[in-house]
């Protein structure tokens, strides 16, 4: 089965060993003798689309018969709104994106980064300030850069990312240099750019791999995700930015009511954290071929 990348995906390219019966390509030219092509759907406009009529949208190439589309995507859809939008959605015959109803999700959970994490003892906070924030993608559907600039007036925040920047990394090599420093902060900021159902990123996980409590704004189920009881604060929970701050203070006070949030990491993980491990123990390609395999 020969099969086509035929965007970008973001950076999340299939990694070897693949399926033995598979090849992989990104030559568009190989597009007309391919069996599956796997399209990056943020990577599409609509003004890419021929639309012939409202419910006319058509891809500038032609579909070979019995070839099959792929949509992927793990960005969430209040980005890229055409990724909602039946008339170009119907071009597909198979979805992979982070919504848990997609006909093969793909989610932020990485079961070999995060298990064995998630069982390690926090470590000493010898921050003085509370909480650290990396924010920095240009996207803010969730209002995010409000609600932190407002918090911000009622708390100190060490903000690493290009939003609010009043720290830096001194030696910054990517991901292990955030999670070394905000392993050392009680709290982290993780909002995420929009708050979207199952749109639940590396924002929420990466403070719980590094044993720090995540101050979490963004998808409405975010349960779903959190892999013990009592792992988080939800934003939500509080009317305003400035009665967080206030608790965030009072409980940063408290050993035993702080230390609390860290009593899952010795507990079974929740049962629906659980399916997610199982569902991302397999590689994405194996899962999307799988689902292929059902379709015909």
């Amino acid at each position: 089965m020969l099969i086509l990348i035929h965007d970008s995906m973001g950076g999340n390219l299939p990694k070897a060993p693949y399926p033995p019966e598979v090849e992989i390509t990104i030559d568009r030219a190989r597009l007309a003798e391919a069996d599956v092509v796997i399209f990056h759907l943020p990577d599409w406009r609509q003004g890419q689309m021929i639309v012939r009529s409202e419910w006319d949208w058509r891809f500038p190439f032609e579909k070979r018969p019995g070839q099959r589309w792929v949509g992927w995507s793990m960005e969430c859809d209040e980005h890229y709104p055409w990724s909602r939008n039946i008339r170009f959605m119907r071009h597909f015959d198979l979805t992979m994106t982070y919504r848990l109803t997609s006909d093969a999700p793909v989610t932020y959970v990485i079961p070999s980064m995060m298990v064995e994490a998630f069982r390690r003892p926090p470590l000493e906070k010898y921050q003085p300030v509370l909480a650290a924030s990396f924010v920095s993608s240009r996207f803010d559907h969730s209002g995010r850069q409000a609600y932190l600039r407002e918090l911000g007036r009622h708390m100190t925040i060490d903000s690493y990312g290009t939003f609010m920047r009043n720290r830096v990394l001194p030696d910054d090599r990517g991901i292990p240099s955030k999670l070394a420093a905000i392993a050392h902060y009680r709290f982290t900021i993780a909002f995420e750019n929009a708050c979207s159902r199952d749109y639940v990123t590396e924002k929420f996980f990466e403070p719980l791999q590094a044993g720090s409590v995540p101050v979490y704004l963004g998808a409405p189920n975010i349960e779903d995700f959190a892999p013990g009881e009592n792992c988080f604060i939800s934003a939500a929970d509080f009317p305003d930015p400035g009665k967080l701050a206030a608790f965030l203070k009072e409980l940063a006070a408290d050993e035993a009511a702080y230390s609390a949030y860290f009593a899952w990491r010795q507990e079974p993980f929740r049962q629906s954290f659980k399916r997610l491990l199982d569902l991302e123990a397999e590689p994405w390609l194996y899962r999307m071929c799988r689902a292929l395999r059902t379709l015909r």
